[in-house]
């Protein structure tokens, strides 16, 4: 054997037991394969059509985006009225409507003109000095599509978080106003999990200009009522859920959480655990502003209309702050999974929810195991018989190729659905398929007179390009199934791609490398094919 076969043989030979180590690994239970510190702590995860778990239906509640839209609309259609001198009463009734009232005549001409260039509004009726108006159907599909984009993008990231997230879940459209959520694990936190969807996570930072501790006591203050422009918003006991303060704030923010780029979990002296948060630089100067304007005054720091903390501004803050609240590490920890994700636009709403017991997907890992071995000996049997050494040259390649396969998804610790199964099955077939056509092309060189060295080099150059077309083509395919598919899609996408380089590399090169073994540089006479 040739110096380049013999290191092409160790390093088989280490993939090959470094892969069946890690295959090894996914049939001792986690607990004992931490516990031992030998075996990797995680590995091939398992879906929730093998797992169990839980299966929601999320409403998105697009009314409330288009009633958001118009009201940005109507903000900006009378400002830029105001600058010609026109002022007009506009608001947006409960019907998702922008009702405007004129002045007088003599402004309807300048005031339909402007909402007509805007290209966003049409017509809806109205008489006399009411105008009343709609988004137009392009904007409100728009609309629509855009608020569904953002609730998916996320509540992603909120479950994917990858410190405080929850592994291997689905987050994927349904429909045109729905959200399908699929979370697996018996042992998963559901109350959090809901916390997680739900929380809207609207950060507000506003300068208190009163404060008192409770509401009632915060309104005897206010003889002549609450302001047009301010607000009182209430801070609540994580814990026990008493209110434990009011406050009165303006009702425009002063900064919001979208200028948010990062925040994590930290402690302070007592050992509470505490959310501190970094700004980008265009909100790290808005801040040091704001700041360093209102030093000695409070900042209530304002989750989803919730008071969290409203500690007194002793210096200029510029980038960096924190959130102090009575809460406990879980609840912090959530909290900055909330922030980091960013909010909601509109809110949600679980319509439906279901679980789906360990019970079923343990019959049908029983069930796709069962498929999967039969398939495997099937092979194995059939090209045994038919190319005879060379197909036991094929059986242990596609064992070679079984371990990488499985190995390499217990390293990248990837998701295992039944669908998945279903891709193992297939890449058996594609990886005996790429040694099928290496196989005829070495018998038509025997055919041919060629001898059996020269027919085994001939065989696998000229099958060569044959094997890397078909596969590629089917791989290109795998990726475009992995990006537009859905969860279980994407686990046979993901299953199916790392398949196809395992066979690929097996067929071209385990195969050619048991070759170079038998019959190798030997004069033969004929070739067991």
């Amino acid at each position: 054997m040739s110096g380049g076969n013999a290191w092409k043989s160790v390093l088989i030979a280490g993939l090959f037991a470094l892969f069946t180590f890690l295959t090894a690994a996914n049939f001792v239970p986690k607990a004992d394969r931490v516990a031992s510190g030998f075996w990797p702590d995680e590995g091939l995860r398992m879906g929730l059509d093998l797992r169990g778990g839980i299966h929601w239906v999320v409403g998105v509640d697009l009314g409330e985006a288009i009633h958001r839209e118009l009201e940005f609309v109507r903000k900006s259609f009378q400002e830029r009225l105001g600058k010609d001198g026109i002022t007009v009463d506009a608001k947006v009734d409960e019907a998702g409507t922008l009702v405007v009232q004129l002045a007088r005549e003599g402004d309807r001409s300048k005031v339909v003109e402007e909402i007509d260039d805007s290209g966003v509004l049409a017509s809806v009726g109205g008489q006399g000095l009411e105008l009343r108006y709609g988004l137009t159907e392009d904007w409100t599909r728009d609309v629509r599509e855009r608020t569904m984009s953002q609730v998916l993008e996320v509540l992603r990231r909120r479950i994917d978080d990858p410190q405080r997230g929850i592994p291997d879940s689905v987050v994927t459209r349904q429909g045109d106003d729905r959200v399908l959520v699929q979370i697996p694990g018996e042992e998963i936190d559901r109350d959090r999990a809901r916390n997680l969807l739900k929380s809207t996570g609207f950060l507000e930072f506003k300068i208190v200009e009163d404060g008192d501790d409770s509401e009632e006591d915060l309104k005897k203050r206010l003889p002549n009522g609450l302001p047009a422009d301010q607000v009182i918003v209430k801070q609540v006991d994580q814990e026990s859920g008493a209110e434990v303060g009011a406050y009165l704030v303006p009702k425009v923010a002063d900064i919001t959480g979208d200028y948010l780029e990062d925040a994590r979990v930290q402690f302070d002296q007592q050992q509470r655990p505490i959310v501190e948060f970094t700004f980008s630089p265009e909100g790290g100067q808005l801040f040091e502003a704001l700041t360093e304007k209102n030093k000695g005054k409070q900042l209530a720091i304002i989750l989803d209309e919730n008071v969290y903390s409203a500690p007194v501004i002793k210096a200029r803050i510029s980038t960096r702050g924190m959130i102090e609240g009575r809460f406990t590490a879980d609840e912090a920890a959530d909290l900055a999974v909330i922030l980091r994700a960013g909010s909601l636009s509109v809110p949600v709403v679980i319509e439906e929810e279901r679980t789906v017991g360990p019970g079923l997907g343990q019959d049908s890992i029983e069930k796709g195991a069962f498929a999967a071995g039969i398939g495997f000996l099937g092979v194995i049997v059939f090209s045994s018989i038919y190319y005879k050494l060379s197909g036991l040259y094929a059986s242990i390649a596609l064992i070679i190729n079984m371990t990488m396969l499985i190995g390499l998804m217990s390293l990248f610790e990837a998701t295992l659905t039944m669908p998945g199964i279903a891709g193992l099955v297939l890449t058996m077939g594609m990886a005996v398929d790429a040694n099928v056509l290496i196989f005829e092309r070495i018998r038509e060189e025997l055919r041919a007179g060629r001898t059996a060295r020269t027919a085994i080099t001939m065989g696998f150059d000229k099958a060569l390009w044959t094997v890397l077309d078909s596969n590629i083509t089917t791989l290109l395919t795998a990726i475009i199934l992995f990006e537009y598919g859905t969860g279980p899609i994407k686990g046979f996408a993901v299953t199916l791609s790392v398949g196809i380089v395992t066979s690929v590399f097996t067929a071209l090169v385990v195969t050619r490398l048991l070759y170079d073994f038998y019959p190798g540089s030997r004069p033969a006479s004929s070739l067991s094919i």
